[in-house]
């Protein structure tokens, strides 16, 4: 019997069949063997040992699309990745690692930046600079008001989303307002930090409609990206791209060279600063991670 893994907890995987629910299952020891760990979005072959009790065991992993390190998911078709407007304010430096992980993933990204209700229209108008100009799709919305929430869910119809972002910014009431059976915790944000807690503790997968579902992941206040060469990063900030050839020296990095096409596009206005300056950040921590 096939299906698809919705949850991971201390060694059991809930497993989703189509045709008669849920299975809680145990990983064969193949697996430990292997050193291969089923994760959230696996499709699965599962024998049944007590069908009234709706327990089994995993007994082949089939072959993933794609797999995320943090979170831990895989056979993800796209990515949903909110952020507040305002209360918190966006971590840029965050975002762009987010943007940046899911870029080095070919995984298509959606921008949600939630609590338009309460934002400013000069707050909106800088994301939109910063983000519609990388060519990446942005959505405003209010989960406490419920806007714009319908244009989401036709975004999310027939594909597994990977919804990912800081604690406190709205991820877990979206996902209650798009799968009310999902009944999540919602958590509040400190008014002294201004900081989510962490509500969700786990990678889980919820369905939207039968052909639909959203895996929600646990929020971060860090994102380290070290999983790449730093020669490699100017290949995920999309808006680079344009300016590839163009620069003085071949294989030009963007930071430290002279008669370089980004640089003078970022001193024009055309490339942003903010994400120019984050771009900076990620590289030279690339130059100097720890190599063993």
């Amino acid at each position: 019997m096939q299906g698809k893994i919705i949850k991971g907890i201390a060694g059991f995987y809930y497993v989703h069949v189509v045709e008669s629910g849920v299975y809680e299952c145990k990983a064969k020891g193949i697996f430990r063997k292997a050193k291969v760990k089923p994760l959230v979005g696996d499709n699965v072959e599962i024998e049944i040992l007590n069908e009234e009790e709706k327990n089994g065991n995993i007994i082949e992993i089939l072959p993933r699309k794609n797999e995320l390190i943090r979170p831990a998911v895989a056979n993800v078709d796209q990515s949903l990745v909110v952020f507040a407007i305002t209360k918190p304010s966006p971590h840029f430096n965050l975002l762009d690692r987010f943007l940046v992980m899911m870029e080095q993933m070919g995984i298509p990204i959606i921008l949600c930046f939630n609590k338009e209700d309460i934002a400013k229209d000069d707050q909106i108008e800088e994301l939109k600079d910063i983000y519609e100009a990388c060519g990446y799709p942005c959505m405003f919305v209010s989960a406490r008001q419920e806007k714009n929430i319908e244009e989401i869910r036709e975004l999310l119809k027939g594909k597994t989303t990977v919804i990912a972002g800081p604690s406190g910014v709205g991820k877990s009431s979206i996902i209650n307002i798009l799968n009310p059976e999902a009944n999540m915790e919602t958590g509040a944000v400190s008014r002294k930090i201004e900081r989510g807690k962490h509500t969700t503790r786990h990678s889980e997968l919820f369905s939207v409609d039968e052909n639909s579902y959203i895996m929600d992941t646990p929020g971060f206040s860090s994102l380290y990206v070290n999983a790449f060469e730093k020669e490699e990063l100017k290949c995920y900030f999309p808006e680079f791209t344009s300016y590839e050839g163009e620069c003085k020296f071949h294989g030009c990095d963007h930071v430290h060279e002279p008669g370089c096409a980004v640089k003078e596009a970022v001193e024009d206005g055309k490339i942003h600063k903010i994400r120019y300056e984050d771009y900076k950040v990620m590289y030279e921590e690339l130059k100097n991670k720890r190599r063993y």
